[in-house]
């Protein structure tokens, strides 16, 4: 998208504003499908929680994606989205047994990670096809936050309890279709995936009845000017051919399935803000945006690196300032960047908005979510309203009787 596209729509919708690029989803959708090319079943499950506006469902649904969902909630927007149930697979992490039936009871796929749900669940429905997610004791990601096949991870069975999971799996007699991992997010060393691979190949032998092996996702997208990012055609070539071989070894074609989420959708976002004002302190020259991590909190919760760039003065002199929020808490988005010169009332942009931004917006402070704009074959979209007071109210209960202030009673002598 060009610079005067942006600032088009944060004239005409307002700031802030998330923007997303529709053919740069697209892009990525067959640049992963093409990495894989060599593969007969691949299945891509994009992950809803990275960014989950019905309208980005919609796309996905039409480019043939499958849906990867970790609420009951995410299913029931998955399916009025279009996905078929048997598209959709649900894995979520420390959900009742109740939520995992309801699930199950609405068509969609079954993942479980946990050895307790699974003998409730094999118990009362064995015949309902399940899918395991097990935890490889693979330290990969990017941050603590976001590595969740270590050792000392909630997420997943631990290889470790493979015999109790196929005592539970003999005595309920529970067809397991599915064997699932995730590592982590931000995975750069394919090394590290290919090794976490083997580990979840060594596994499936012990089930002979698999549809599908589900090798997660956290591919490393770029975050800025030259940086590095995983090398999925790589791990096509390595990873699909191993595949193959492992199906032959099976003795059946199996499905290789992935979740992706920000390899999608982070590199089409775009997040705008304006500055409110600019500030020179006795050490530092701060931007200081009609924003905060009410919007975006991955800087503050992650670390994360987002680009930022003065769209409304492209050409201007380079000058270092520190770009900060309107929350009452420090919420920098980042530290003596080298950006063309800030005037009050520029538009400054944040690039890789697409993932875990909007989707991890509140309220905090009472500030309102921003709109969502879809810029699709040249054109804008609105594709989430701006919230106003009323939304913001909507489902408070003002027992406006509760502290009224009580009369005194006069005393008549």
């Amino acid at each position: 998208m060009k610079n005067a596209d942006l600032l088009k729509i944060a004239k005409s919708y307002g700031d802030p504003v998330y923007v997303y690029d529709a053919e740069k989803i697209i892009g990525q959708f067959k640049r992963l499908t093409n990495a894989f090319k060599g593969v007969k079943n691949l299945k891509l499950n994009y992950a809803a929680k990275a960014l989950s506006n019905i309208t980005i469902l919609r796309l996905m649904n039409s480019l043939g994606s499958g849906l990867d969902t970790v609420s009951i909630q995410e299913v029931e927007l998955g399916l009025m989205a279009g996905f078929k149930p048997e598209d959709i697979i649900f894995t979520p992490n420390g959900v009742s047994l109740e939520e995992i039936e309801r699930a199950s009871a609405l068509g969609v796929r079954i993942n479980i990670d946990n050895l307790s749900i699974l003998e409730q669940f094999g118990s009362k429905h064995p015949k309902i096809p399940v899918c395991i997610r097990i935890n490889p004791h693979v330290m990969a990601g990017g941050n603590s936050n976001i590595s969740v096949g270590h050792i000392d991870s909630k997420f997943g069975i631990s290889i470790h309890q493979i015999p109790h999971l196929l005592r539970i799996v003999k005595l309920t007699k529970m067809n397991i279709n599915g064997i699932h991992m995730h590592t982590g997010s931000d995975i750069l060393d394919i090394d590290v995936f290919l090794y976490a691979s083997e580990i979840l190949f060594e596994t499936a032998k012990n089930f002979e009845n698999l549809d599908f092996i589900d090798f997660g996702s956290g591919f490393k997208v770029p975050y800025k000017e030259g940086d590095i990012e995983t090398n999925v055609e790589e791990l096509g070539k390595k990873l699909g051919k191993r595949f193959n071989d492992f199906c032959a070894e099976y003795g059946k074609e199996l499905t290789l399935a992935f979740e992706p989420g920000k390899f999608l959708v982070s590199e089409a976002g775009y997040f705008l803000a304006k500055v409110n004002v600019v500030k020179q302190t006795t050490s530092t020259v701060f931007a200081s945006i009609d924003s905060g991590f009410n919007h975006l909190i991955r800087p503050m919760l992650y670390g994360a690196t987002h680009s930022i760039s003065n769209i409304s003065n492209p050409g201007g002199r380079e000058r270092y300032y520190s770009v900060v929020g309107y929350i009452c808490e420090t919420d920098t988005f980042g530290n003596n960047r080298r950006i063309n010169e800030i005037a009050e009332g520029d538009i400054l942009c944040f690039r890789n908005a697409g993932a875990y931004c909007f989707t991890m917006a509140s309220n905090y402070n009472s500030r309102y979510r921003p709109p969502e704009v879809l810029w699709h074959e040249g054109r804008a979209i609105l594709i989430r309203e701006r919230e106003t007071f009323e939304d913001l109210i909507r489902n408070q209960v003002d027992v406006k009787d509760l502290f009224a202030p009580k009369k005194e009673k006069i005393l008549v002598k």
